[in-house]
């Protein structure tokens, strides 16, 4: 499925968010906006797969092995099932199941539905 403008536009807000956290030394925050972008962008394999491997760098700098185990999980399955279904809402990250479906924050809505 191919992103609108608008959805476009906000997904790379939030990916460029990311690596300015990122770069400033604030994984948490750079985290939390690859979890937005994954809500926004998850019907899409392009977006899909590229805020599962912003979270696949994030799990490595923090030599965390279970989101690095998680993401490399989770991309291969963004590349071949994203078109197939995904759990509408779900965030992304190892910390989650990855097939539960989550509530979407009040500000994305209007960019999934």
């Amino acid at each position: 499925m191919r992103l609108a403008d608008h959805q476009r536009r906000a997904f790379e807000a939030e990916m460029a968010m990311a690596r300015t956290c990122n770069a400033n030394g604030r994984a948490d925050h750079a985290f939390h906006h690859l979890e937005r972008a994954h809500v926004i962008g998850q019907r899409n394999v392009g977006a899909h797969v590229r805020a599962h491997v912003g979270m696949l760098r994030i799990g490595w700098q923090r030599r965390d092995g279970h989101e690095i185990l998680g993401q490399l999980l989770r991309i291969p399955a963004a590349l071949t099932k994203t078109l197939l279904w995904v759990p509408r809402g779900n965030t992304g990250g190892a910390n989650v199941n990855a097939f539960r479906p989550m509530p979407i924050p009040a500000d994305l809505q209007h960019l999934v539905d």
